[in-house]
């Protein structure tokens, strides 16, 4: 596929939105952001988020997106915003802007990056908005490279690899770039989780990674529709053997992957149907 459809996909970053219903709205704990509010955060690189698309006023797998800010908020910060305030100012977003969008809430502390911790610094929450998405129609060719995430199990930001690795991916003629570890498993890819097919079950691999609401949603709901599920250690030697690998993320529970590194992907109609069909069974919550 073309990388400019990944790219579009990526989209445009949201600025400041103040009028009612656009699509683009930032706001800090609430309210609609200042351009003093979001300057300290120019090159702010001590912070957590989590990612998700609203549709009808409503998140798929709500629960997932604070327990994930809840844990990286405790281990990062030593504390959390409570569930009721994150909320309310997912809410207040949500009510700016349209019915469909996609929606990043970034979790930081009034102190800053390179400084210590102080007792009384605030936890702070910025939440952005943007068009909705689906993601690029795939079917994608992935490079396989050796990269471990600081603090993998964390979505958080300030991660020049990922975007460097990406962007080398595509100047090889990839589309995006899956992850090994230094065990030569692998992990997860730039923005992605990885799920493979081994022809009556799902495989999610098993190394060191952020475990992605999506797949979150995508693992309680297989159960539901009768699809196995099957936790193991992929290797690079072990894609031949296996049916089918998707990337998924908050955009998407699958697109297809038609290469990793030197080998092809086989087509997997059904297990893309499969994790559609789960991803479709949860229901959406309203903040």
């Amino acid at each position: 596929m073309s990388t400019t459809a990944i790219s579009t996909a990526r989209g445009a970053q949201p600025g400041v939105g103040q009028a009612t219903h656009s699509a683009f709205v930032v706001h800090r704990n609430g309210s609609v952001a200042t351009s003093e509010d979001l300057a300290a955060l120019a090159f702010a690189g001590h912070a957590h988020f989590t990612a998700m698309q609203v549709r009808d006023g409503g998140v798929r797998g709500l629960d997932l997106h604070l327990a994930r800010l809840r844990r990286a908020s405790a281990e990062m910060f030593g504390r959390a915003l409570g569930d009721d305030e994150v909320r309310a100012h997912l809410r207040t977003a949500i009510q700016a802007g349209p019915a469909e969008m996609s929606l990043v809430a970034t979790v930081y502390s009034s102190d800053g990056e390179f400084t210590a911790a102080s007792p009384g610094a605030r936890l702070q929450m910025l939440v952005r908005t943007a068009p909705a998405s689906a993601g690029p129609p795939g079917p994608l060719a992935l490079s396989a490279v050796e990269h471990e995430r600081y603090l993998p199990q964390l979505k958080h930001v300030g991660e020049v690899a990922k975007t460097h690795l990406l962007r080398q991916a595509v100047a090889d003629g990839f589309d995006d770039a899956a992850f090994l570890d230094r065990q030569g498993r692998f992990s997860e890819a730039s923005i992605w989780n990885l799920a493979f097919w081994d022809g009556s079950a799902v495989v999610w691999p098993r190394a060191e990674m952020l475990v992605g609401t999506t797949m979150g949603i995508v693992r309680r709901q297989l159960a539901g529709i009768g699809v196995a599920q099957r936790e193991r250690i992929v290797t690079p030697a072990d894609l031949q053997n296996l049916a089918g690998a998707v990337v998924m993320n908050s955009w998407t529970p699958g697109i297809a992957v038609r290469r990793i590194g030197a080998t092809d992907m086989p087509e997997a109609p059904a297990f893309l149907r499969a994790l559609h069909d789960a991803y479709g069974a949860e229901p959406r919550t309203a903040p």
